[in-house]
């Protein structure tokens, strides 16, 4: 893999091609400031200032006894000014406006990732934002987006640096009435799409047993359509989601192998369905003993590290044998 191939799967590379078969989004490139804010791990939590006045926990209790330890003692002008919290006006007012362009609450992420390890620490349990503030909430208690911030080029043979020279937010439209058995995976080698898998393998969704076929069709055409000549690397992987009424929208761009997650094929597996210069495969999860377990992290989904011995290929490996098991003992 080169740097390239990883710098096409950036949300503001590939978005401008691709917008009128996504989800509306708005990008905007981040002050350095705020990067090294997230970097900054050397003080205690401190959430930025709101010009706004804008909370992003509003229903929380607050306790003093509780923020004694947050509390900085009378002493010099630096030690006060040390661990005064950081305020972006600018980015701010900024976000304020595509927020409010975007129908008033958003989906956040960084150039690949999003903060999906921190959203327990949201109001909602959620992603969904609704201010400059809860964004930066998840943002700063997020460690999914170190990979982001440090590790993006780490699998690339010809890496010459460990971040990209900037980074972006992009605001996606949120829409609550999504469902996680309409969206897939997509697996393009040589430019030719070779596999389909669902997306969210921990789920057993019949409703996918009677339409695979139908879904088949529709990502087939519009991979045909709308990527094979609009994407230019040879090989990658694309999610996509169907609407309820067979439009096919864009979710994302990865790179091929490394840290993308193959779902329910090995890599190894990818590989020889393309030697073999077979059909399409589109895998999904046929019944409730074939369900993956969860893999509830604390890195991207999408940037595991599942490499040959790792600790995740090992866990992998383990879940595929217990599957097995459980499948035969089911059909005996």
């Amino acid at each position: 893999m080169e740097e390239e191939e990883v710098n096409r799967c950036q949300i503001q590379e590939w978005y401008p091609k691709f917008k009128s078969v996504s989800f509306k989004t708005l990008i905007h490139q981040l002050p350095e400031s705020f990067i090294q804010y997230l970097l900054d791990d050397s003080g205690p939590f401190l959430l930025p200032d709101s010009v706004l006045n804008e909370d992003a926990l509003p229903n929380r209790i607050h306790n003093p006894d509780e923020e004694e330890d947050f509390q900085v003692s009378e002493g010099s002008g630096d030690e006060a000014e040390a661990s005064a919290p950081p305020s972006f006006p600018e980015l701010e007012l900024k976000i304020k406006d595509f927020i409010e362009s975007l129908g008033g609450a958003v989906f956040p992420k960084l150039n690949w990732s999003a903060p999906k390890d921190s959203a327990w620490i949201s109001t909602s349990g959620t992603l969904r934002c609704i201010s400059f503030s809860e964004i930066a909430l998840l943002f700063r208690a997020s460690d999914s987006l170190v990979h982001d911030l440090c590790h993006a080029y780490d699998s690339c043979q010809d890496k010459s640096s460990t971040r990209p020279q900037n980074f972006f937010l992009a605001l996606r439209k949120w829409y609550p009435s999504l469902q996680p058995d309409m969206e897939f995976r997509c697996f393009v080698r040589n430019q030719k799409l070779i596999g389909i898998s669902q997306r969210e393998v921990t789920t057993f969704y019949p409703v996918l047993l009677e339409k695979k076929n139908d879904l088949l069709f529709l990502i087939q055409a519009f991979f045909i359509n709308h990527v094979r000549a609009k994407f230019e690397s040879e090989n990658y992987t694309f999610d996509v989601y169907i609407t309820k009424d067979d439009r096919v929208k864009i979710v994302d761009f990865n790179p091929w192998g490394a840290f993308t997650l193959s779902l329910l094929f090995t890599w190894d597996e990818l590989d020889h369905i393309h030697s073999e210069g077979n059909d399409v495969e589109f895998r999904i999860v046929e019944d409730r003993c074939a369900v993956r377990p969860g893999l509830k992290t604390a890195v991207p989904f999408d940037y595991l590290d599942t490499s040959p011995g790792s600790g995740w290929d090992q866990f992998l490996r383990n879940a595929d044998e217990e599957l097995r098991r459980q499948s035969t003992g089911a059909g005996a």
